[in-house]
């Protein structure tokens, strides 16, 4: 539910307690500028650590192209309207949320900062807002939503090749309590990444982001299957200092003590065994009816971008999609997201809720996506480069000036409400 500080005026509360603290000489630890946001992340993060949260497939261009398609359209405010009282709360699958955001899922942030998922599950508590925790979570799904409170879970999957590790995975997610089941659909094969490349860095190999993995029953079995085996020519080289640091970090990582993993194969099995096992590019529109017959929950596809797959969607019963290109971060010089969503919506035609991501870096952002037939965002990397800055406190921060930039633009543009926002607030620049 949301906190008492969000229902109403957010942004002007938002507003009044920065400029207050500036006038006591201080200033936001977190930027509030989106630009300034980055670059400080950046100076934070290792160099491993920025390349897998900050790059993209190829060149870049689908990156470029998301934040490109945001500039594209213009909003053109409406006057003489009372917008003195705004709700900017939204409702999906029977909850109310606060404001037409969720956090999106994001793997591997032990790389950003030790608190990880934890820290990102305390802010989404904070704020009231729903974290939809990721298959590659660096801490395990229990422990997220622990960290959670009365904040709402969703779970993304990754569809392994493993049909009954896909099924424990669901099955978990239903035990603690999540609100829908979101499943990646356009990594059935990691993407060409030329910034992890160049420094050969793939945080898996190294037993980071595999948590959710390492603390399944199921997978756990498939290991011990794998650590009987004989080992690999790869596992019997000869010890190099890189191979040595990775063993000790697979061992730090793995469940169990510290020395006995190091002795065991455990560790090394766990991270083969999940290389075997992560995706499955085999999967088909068919495949949906094993997950349906396996939950309850709504199911939402995330990775929709073609009209034709929006109702091919609909038509196998799912109960949402997301308008996503992974960030850009899976092919290069695909369409952006935010082009592909008014077609997309279109398509749809009201039978299912369509969320989007896929650049989104503020308020205004939201208020276009909105506007072109978006119900809620997801907002992805800012909240990642606050986890950066001040771990929990850094994420509450930059999801509160998300929340409190999107009020004020609903409001600046004539709007009191998220139902009143729609294609006739914005123009094309091109038009």
């Amino acid at each position: 539910m949301a906190t008492p500080e969000f229902v109403g005026a957010v942004g002007r509360a938002v507003q009044t307690r920065i400029y207050q603290a500036g006038a006591l000489g201080r200033r936001p630890r977190v930027p509030v500028s989106p630009d300034r946001l980055q670059r400080a992340a950046q100076r934070r993060m290792s160099k491993a650590a920025w390349a897998y949260v900050a790059g993209s497939a190829g060149q870049q261009r689908t990156a470029q192209a998301n934040q490109e398609a945001f500039r594209r359209w213009q909003i053109v405010p409406r006057m003489l309207r009372d917008v003195s009282e705004r709700d900017n709360s939204v409702e999906l699958f029977g909850e109310r949320l606060p404001s037409p955001m969720l956090l999106a899922p994001i793997g591997v942030l032990e790389m950003v900062h030790p608190g990880a998922d934890r820290a990102v599950a305390e802010a989404a508590a904070q704020v009231g807002l729903p974290m939809v925790m990721s298959t590659q979570a660096s801490v395990p799904m229990e422990r997220i939503a622990r960290s959670l409170g009365s904040a709402a879970a969703w779970y993304q999957l990754y569809w392994s090749r493993e049909r009954e590790l896909v099924a424990s995975f669901v099955r978990r997610a239903e035990a603690i309590g999540s609100k829908a089941i979101v499943v990646t659909l356009d990594t059935n094969l990691l993407g060409w990444r030329p910034r992890d490349l160049d420094l050969g860095h793939l945080p898996f190999i190294r037993g980071m982001g595999i948590a959710q993995y390492t603390s399944d029953p199921v997978f756990q079995d498939l290991v011990r299957r794998r650590a009987g085996r004989p080992r690999s020519a790869t596992a019997r080289r000869a010890p190099t200092p890189g191979m040595v640091r990775t063993l000790l970090g697979l061992s730090r990582r793995y469940p169990g003590p510290f020395l006995s993993n190091l002795r065991g194969l455990g560790p090394l099995a766990a991270v083969e065994t999940f290389l075997d096992v992560f995706a499955n590019p085999a999967l088909t529109w068919q495949d949906l009816g094993f997950l349906r017959e396996l939950t309850d929950l709504p199911i939402v596809l995330k990775g929709i971008q073609h009209p034709d797959d929006a109702r091919k969607a609909v038509d196998c019963g799912v109960d949402g999609i997301v308008v996503s290109n992974h960030g850009g971060r899976q092919v290069d010089g695909a369409v952006a997201s935010l082009a592909a969503l008014p077609r997309v919506a279109q398509a749809v035609g009201g039978a299912v809720p369509v969320l989007f991501d896929s650049g989104v870096r503020s308020g205004a952002d939201v208020v276009k996506a909105i506007a072109l037939g978006a119900t809620a965002v997801m907002v992805g990397r800012p909240y990642v480069y606050g986890l950066a800055l001040a771990g929990a406190t850094g994420v509450a921060e930059v999801l509160r000036y998300l929340m409190a930039e999107f009020d004020l633009t609903m409001a600046l543009a004539g709007c009191s409400s998220v139902e009143q926002i729609d294609a006739g607030l914005l123009q094309d620049e091109r038009e």
